[in-house]
């Protein structure tokens, strides 16, 4: 589990932002952040979350025991870094990062990233 009694830059919001039968307003989260790493849980899909990050910056060396993640680029460049290598998305592609794999994240301008994973993940990442 990750340390929660380690504070992170970022500002990560995981309560369900939009429910069912309701409109995702991405543009408005969007216009609305004032954080450089933010990160909103928008909805949920059966037993996993989207999740919206407007990011700038870089994020820690972190990985998830028993669920992968997959990014997702709307807007701007998005490093994924890996132990021996760094994946390069631009705006409409996507990279899954699996399940025990040590990884950071990183934006060096601004970026829109949209996120799938498994609802309980921790984004901090587990210890």
């Amino acid at each position: 589990m990750a340390d929660a009694g380690k504070n992170y830059p970022y500002a990560t919001h995981l309560n369900v932002y939009y429910g069912p039968l309701e409109v995702v307003d991405v543009p408005a989260l969007i216009a609305a952040c004032t954080d450089r790493w933010y990160n909103q849980t928008l909805c949920r899909v059966n037993d996993s979350v989207v999740r919206l990050g407007v990011l700038q910056g870089e994020y820690h060396w972190h990985k998830h025991d028993d669920q992968d993640e997959f990014f997702y680029v709307v807007e701007g460049r998005f490093l994924i870094d890996l132990e021996g290598r760094t994946v390069e998305l631009g705006p409409r592609q996507g990279f899954v990062v699996p399940k025990k794999v040590v990884h950071r994240t990183r934006a060096p301008e601004p970026a829109v990233v949209l996120m799938v994973e498994g609802a309980g993940i921790v984004p901090t990442g587990d210890a």
